[in-house]
């Protein structure tokens, strides 16, 4: 079986063991397609190991064939298109995952927009609409509004009515996400997101993957009992906070991370989710956005693209296997 190794400071693609036989609650799946999620880079670099017990082959989403099916299952059947959550694994020909884990494909999607769907997807719905509880008329502010997970939120909330605003760093990227159906867009380049914000009239709930200094920022314009969830670190992992700021207006700032949750979370993430959302999946209303597809042997570039943060939605790769 191939599957993606890292030789030599590159990844590439090599020849390795097959994969066993899938245990008792698992499907495995031929994979037809993965996307590429900065989770990926990380652990390329030695920043984000796998979980205990996961994969140390990158590739956190796929689309595919339900090859084999576990004694336990009941859900999937041999033969059925999926797509697939994954805690690792995803960059090889076939891959063992628990069936909570999967979703059916609705039938108007290509692989690569289903590559491209339940890791941003699940991610932005885990944090905003469960875990910062979102209420009806509540607003969303997203930083990395055109990546992967921001244009997965801003559609999620455009279909539960809830207005958010879109933080990018370009006009192309404001335009991208008004597109989408963002109600405000700020560039960071060009604008005071504190006063803007100001203007908009603040925010309850901020989708925050940078950290850094910016969780400060957003205690400025966070609402009475606000939340901040905290998702990444692309400014860095210190900052300052405003722990008074924080007292006397009961604001929260949850960390999370989606990819170590024990597959029973994941179930109950992309089963919400479903219930919440299918029919608009089903569709079209809310599909993933596909920036750009790579073919197999061009998977550096596709990291290389995404490292460079020029995306406006997902990376997508094919898996010729």
């Amino acid at each position: 079986m191939q599957a993606l190794q890292l030789s030599e400071g590159k990844m590439r693609w090599s020849e390795i063991n097959s994969l066993p036989n899938p245990s008792a609650n698992e499907v495995t799946v031929k994979v037809s397609a993965a996307g590429v999620n900065r989770a990926d880079l990380m652990q390329i670099a030695g920043k984000y190991p796998p979980p205990p017990g996961a994969s140390d082959i990158p590739g956190l989403e796929v689309a595919g064939i339900v090859a084999e099916v576990g004694s336990g299952v009941a859900g999937p059947q041999k033969g059925q298109r999926v797509a697939a959550l994954l805690a690792g694994g995803g960059f090889a020909e076939y891959v063992n995952v628990p069936a909570e884990q999967v979703l059916p494909v609705p039938d108007n999607w290509t692989d690569e927009m289903a590559a491209g769907w339940l890791e941003t997807f699940a991610t932005a719905y885990l944090n905003v609409f469960m875990l910062a509880n979102l209420q009806p008329q509540e607003s969303v502010l997203t930083h990395a509004g055109a990546s992967g997970v921001g244009s997965s939120l801003i559609q999620l909330c455009r279909g539960s009515g809830n207005p958010i605003t879109a933080v990018v760093g370009s006009s192309d990227k404001e335009s991208f996400c008004k597109e989408l159906g963002a109600t405000d867009t700020i560039n960071r380049y060009q604008q005071d997101i504190i006063e803007t914000m100001k203007g908009i009239g603040g925010v309850d709930v901020v989708l925050n993957p940078v950290a850094g200094d910016s969780i400060g920022k957003d205690q400025h314009y966070l609402n009475q009992d606000g939340r901040i969830i905290l998702i990444g670190l692309m400014g860095g992992r210190e900052g300052t906070i405003d722990f008074g700021r924080m007292l006397m207006k009961r604001q929260r700032i949850i960390g999370s991370t989606l990819r170590s949750l024990v597959p029973e979370r994941k179930g109950e993430i992309l089963t919400q989710m479903w219930q919440q959302f299918g029919s608009q999946f089903s569709s079209g209303a809310i599909q993933p956005i596909i920036d750009k597809t790579f073919e197999q042997e061009d998977i550096q570039q596709a990291f290389d693209y995404v490292a460079a943060n020029k995306t406006q939605g997902k990376v997508v790769v094919k898996i010729d296997g």
